[in-house]
């Protein structure tokens, strides 16, 4: 999948315009082609010797043209909704874990492909609004037994550092952002998470629509030879989703976590510009993103030694996960080699930087991902484009291996009536084999284990209950704040 999304400011426009810059992309289906401009018809630089491509064409699972309105297929917010948005829906009221990445160069779309504008909302709301619409039909059905329950938080990464986006402001002048900057810890089970970020439980779209642009007015944003409002650090947005309910009397529950991610955009620093602010800025940006290209790059070449060791096994290649894309400015700093283990096993540098730390879980891990290349259809952004092409390509075949969330004790409850039916069974068959209805020494210690068990299932289901309720009176008690 590929977006096209442009978000241009009048620097943009003029800097093409005087450069004479031309259309070299074009979208067919799911296919991508970039014309090189050095070889088109009427250059001269054509040589009969030259080994490079005019047009290179990459394919995707999806491909939008959203550069020109007017165009017959012109890729609207809505319609990108309707292809990935709807797939992270779908996958969050499975009991999955979702991602959504929007990877670009400064200026190419990425903020406005996620957040959208006041006229138009990007994919974020709109998710937002889907997930509360959907949650509203299911426990408005008296036969569903549903109950759902949303929380959310907001984070920055910049310069390396977390930043809390819903925390209330309460810097004093003068202490700039060390004041909010959190650490990342890793849980043994749980993985990577930032200690002390905020979590609010929303109980409607209304609620969590203000969160949302409350958090998106605190995100650093500077002027670059690029962009007058570029996005400098990036933005994390989750959704914890719950949802429990009761059938025949056995519980299920399932917590999904949906990340939305708007990545900075990636630039070369301006060799005029002596900010050393800036500068630093820049450095960290590209470092999380050549780490990002490298863990792609992993996992990438991870999947592929797993899909022919497969093939070798079963003599047919296992199927890939969505599309993953990458980002234009990466491809050349990220082309040292990835390290390997001692063991031969390829390492994955999730440590190297916050950004792939923290999402870890997403790249090549418990999580559908996807990732959206934004693009510019100019010639002036030739290089990089081609680069975020190269890198869609091969992120493409990563291979995340997605599993249901369930509440471990929900499991355990399950598993211990399994065995109480079990041994209900044995009992029925021990009886129909005795000449007699007595019980022997084998009998007793069946009644003995088929008590226990129907003992702790019992006790575990009412604390399921009272946790569970307790959720609910805290969710009540925020409705009426």
């Amino acid at each position: 999948m590929t977006a096209d999304d442009i978000q241009v400011t009048n620097f943009e426009i003029y800097l093409e315009i005087d450069g004479q810059a031309k259309v070299v992309i074009g979208v067919n289906c799911d296919t991508v082609s970039i014309t090189n401009p050095k070889l088109d018809a009427s250059s001269t630089q054509l040589d009969i010797a030259d080994s490079r491509e005019k047009v290179k064409s990459f394919v995707f699972d999806y491909a939008y043209l959203s550069a020109d309105r007017t165009a017959q297929n012109y890729a609207s917010q809505e319609l990108i909704f309707e292809d990935l948005g709807s797939e992270v829906l779908e996958a969050a009221f499975g009991g999955y874990n979702a991602c959504i990445f929007a990877y670009g160069q400064t200026g190419s779309g990425k903020t406005y492909t996620m957040m959208g504008d006041v006229q138009d909302v990007g994919l974020t709301p709109r998710i937002l609004q889907g997930l509360f619409s959907r949650m509203d039909e299911a426990q408005s059905d008296p036969q569903s037994n549903v109950s759902c329950r949303v929380d959310v938080s907001y984070m920055e990464i910049y310069n390396e550092r977390v930043r809390d986006l819903l925390r209330p402001s309460a810097a004093k002048k003068g202490q700039g952002l060390e004041r909010y900057t959190l650490k990342v810890r890793e849980h043994p089970k749980d993985g990577p998470y930032v200690q002390d970020l905020s979590r609010h439980i929303v109980k409607d779209n209304v609620s969590v629509q203000a969160l949302l642009d409350r958090g998106n007015e605190k995100r650093i944003t500077a002027a670059t030879h690029y962009h007058d409002h570029s996005s400098r650090s990036h933005a994390i947005f989750t959704i914890n989703f719950t949802q429990a309910k009761l059938e025949k009397d056995l519980p299920c529950e399932t917590v999904s976590k949906i990340h939305l991610v708007d990545l900075a955009g990636s630039e070369r620093a301006n060799i005029t510009d002596y900010d050393k602010d800036r500068l630093k800025e820049g450095a960290n940006i590209n470092k999380s993103l050549v780490t990002l290209g490298n863990v792609i790059k992993a996992l990438a070449n991870q999947s592929s030694n797993f899909a022919v060791s497969q093939e070798n096994l079963s003599g047919s290649l296992m199927g890939s996960a969505p599309c993953l894309l990458s980002n234009s400015d990466l491809a050349a700093r990220s082309a040292s080699p990835v390290p390997r283990k001692k063991t031969g096993q390829l390492f994955v540098p999730y440590r190297d930087s916050v950004l792939t730390w923290l999402l870890k879980d997403s790249l090549g891990g418990n999580s559908k991902t996807f990732m959206i290349a934004n693009i510019s259809p100019s010639s002036i952004y030739y290089a990089e484009t081609l680069n975020t092409l190269r890198y869609a390509q091969r992120t493409k075949s990563i291979i995340n291996k997605p599993t249901v969330n369930e509440d471990s004790n929900v499991k355990l409850i399950r598993d211990l009536r399994g065995e109480i039916e079990r041994l209900r069974q044995l009992l029925v068959t021990s009886h129909m084999a005795q000449s007699t209805r007595s019980l022997t020494d084998m009998d007793t210690g069946l009644v003995e284990r088929l008590e226990e068990n129907e003992a702790v299932a019992k006790s575990m289901l009412t604390s399921w209950l009272d946790k569970w309720q307790e959720a609910h009176d805290i969710m009540r008690a925020s409705q009426h704040e």
